[in-house]
């Protein structure tokens, strides 16, 4: 494939250690409907056959750029890299244990153009590759940052941004919830970020990712409001208060959460199966999955 010299989207994708994952990942990425794309891939300091799997991947493919982070320097370094170089008016963002469906970039941009969004995410599929267990999660239709605040519906892998309307911002340097913190900056450029119900990302679940942990991620939260955000106290316990009862009710209550207006449903896009590199310009290719096998539930 010829070289993208006018990207519409801008994929932004930091590796590390991904090898197991990553030539399924790319499959996705060219699978997309949207074909005016670049993909900018960046090494971070793997150790195992990832940045050989890039080399030929964009060897064999001239939209996809392979860069190096010039070390390990975690997934926000090795995202602004990409943001640096990339040339979409639109970024999306994929992480190398991550699908997408086929339509993806397609729906997100169109969805953007037609109400004005400079901020977007979609509703995305939860697998469990130990398990087997997946699990749809829902969006909000609209969200403030306020809203934002109080429980992060923004999985990095579904989000899209206008470049334009931004200019050069980038993530912060956090070695966690950096993605989070990155949004809220965002929302205090633009009012309200758009979401998509439809499912058109697949989140693979496994022990080494590192937004696998509840505990972990609940420790993450509470130091983004206090260190990296700088909320005063009463702020922080007000919206950490929100982030767990939210939290605690889709997993245990999801009536009253539903009927709260806490848990968001969603819908599957089409049927989905899962994309190697050598269906990846199949019809038939799929990001996501055909067997949704448990209750909707928000994020």
């Amino acid at each position: 494939m010829a070289v993208a010299s006018h990207p519409r989207v801008s994929v932004i994708m930091p590796v590390r250690d991904a090898g197991a994952f990553l030539g399924s990942a790319i499959a996705s990425v060219q699978a997309q409907s949207l074909t005016a794309w670049e993909l900018l891939a960046v090494d971070d300091g793997s150790d195992d056959d990832s940045a050989a799997i890039l080399g030929q991947a964009a060897a064999a493919d001239g939209r996809i750029r392979l860069l190096d982070s010039g070390g390990r320097l975690g997934p926000a370094a090795a995202r602004n890299v990409a943001l640096a170089a990339a040339r979409g008016r639109y970024l999306a963002f994929l992480d190398a244990d991550d699908l997408w469906h086929p339509d993806k970039l397609a729906r997100q941009t169109q969805a953007m153009a037609a109400t004005g969004a400079a901020l977007s995410c979609t509703a995305w599929l939860r697998r469990n590759i130990v398990s087997g267990r997946e699990v749809v999660v829902g969006v909000p239709a609209r969200a403030t940052r306020g809203d934002l605040l109080k429980t992060n519906t923004i999985a990095c892998s579904t989000a899209m941004i206008d470049a334009r309307a931004f200019g050069q911002r980038r993530m912060p340097g956090l070695r966690r919830a950096e993605d989070f913190a990155f949004w809220l900056d965002l929302l205090t450029a633009t009012p309200w970020a758009l979401g998509l119900p439809e499912v058109l990302t697949t989140y693979r679940q496994h022990p080494r990712a590192l937004s696998a942990h509840k505990g972990r991620a609940a420790a993450d939260t509470w130091a983004l409001y206090r260190h990296a955000l700088h909320l005063p106290l009463p702020d922080a316990l007000w919206y950490f208060g929100h982030y767990a009862l939210r939290g605690t009710l889709r997993h245990r209550a999801p009536a009253v959460a539903r009927a709260m207006g806490w848990l968001h449903g969603a819908k599957p896009h089409r049927d989905a199966t899962v994309c190697t590199p050598s269906q990846a310009q199949s019809s038939r290719c799929r990001a996501g999955s055909s067997a949704v096998t448990s209750a909707h539930r928000g994020h």
